[in-house]
């Protein structure tokens, strides 16, 4: 997984990095809040970890920044920081972070929160994959649904008019019969062009169920 590592302390950054090397993340690394924040938009990065103490741009800045991005509404945002306490912990979590890691951490201890980290980006794409098939899934069914409710609302007028016009077209009518003809055929028209209006008119479209296990979009409200 790429990470990036925001610390400016050379040897807090080092060993932080080690820790990351060692679970298997691939780790770029800023010194200060801009060049992380740059590093942030060029890597796109799926996990950052961010001293809350950095110069230029402080790591709660940096947290804002980040999660307003449009790339950063799904990065998990861990913050180290030398301060402890409820307070500071709210002031981080409102700035964004996921979770929260108090200096001076231990290796292990930031292991285990990395870790972490891995497993909550992991549950959060099965999520995000799952509820994206959801939606499709409803964006198919709803396509069979308006199917068949055209089908339903528009097969019997549609007969009617293109049978109409066939005697028409074709002759088979006693003198003096196209006028009613011609009137059923507007009146099936007219039919066909009030479906149309209604499925234009619909705003919170549902579906009832017309056969045991069948469905279709309800189109009995007047827009």
């Amino acid at each position: 997984m790429r990470l990036l590592l925001a610390e400016d302390d050379p040897l807090v950054r080092d060993r932080f990095r080690d820790v990351a090397l060692a679970a298997g993340h691939t780790v770029v690394t800023a010194a200060d809040g801009a060049a992380a924040w740059e590093a942030f938009l060029a890597e796109r990065p799926a996990l950052v970890v961010i001293d809350l103490d950095l110069p230029g741009i402080d790591g709660l800045e940096l947290c804002r920044r980040i999660r307003g991005a449009p790339a950063g509404a799904e990065t998990f945002l861990l913050v180290v920081t030398p301060r402890d306490g409820n307070q500071d912990l709210a002031v981080v979590l409102d700035a964004g972070a996921d979770d929260y890691l108090s200096k001076p951490a231990r290796a292990d201890h930031l292991a285990a929160r990395l870790a972490i980290a891995e497993r909550r980006i992991a549950l959060d794409t099965a999520r995000r994959r799952a509820e994206d098939a959801l939606a499709r899934a409803r964006y198919f069914a709803g396509i069979g649904e308006t199917s068949v409710a055209l089908q339903h609302e528009i097969n019997n007028p549609l007969a009617a008019l293109l049978g109409h016009a066939a005697l028409i077209e074709n002759g088979l009518i006693e003198p003096g019969e196209e006028r009613e003809l011609l009137q059923v055929i507007v009146e099936q028209a007219h039919r066909i062009a009030d479906v149309v209006k209604r499925i234009s008119a619909l705003r919170h479209p549902e579906a009832v169920e017309y056969l045991e296990g069948e469905w279709m979009l309800d189109l009995s409200k007047e827009p």
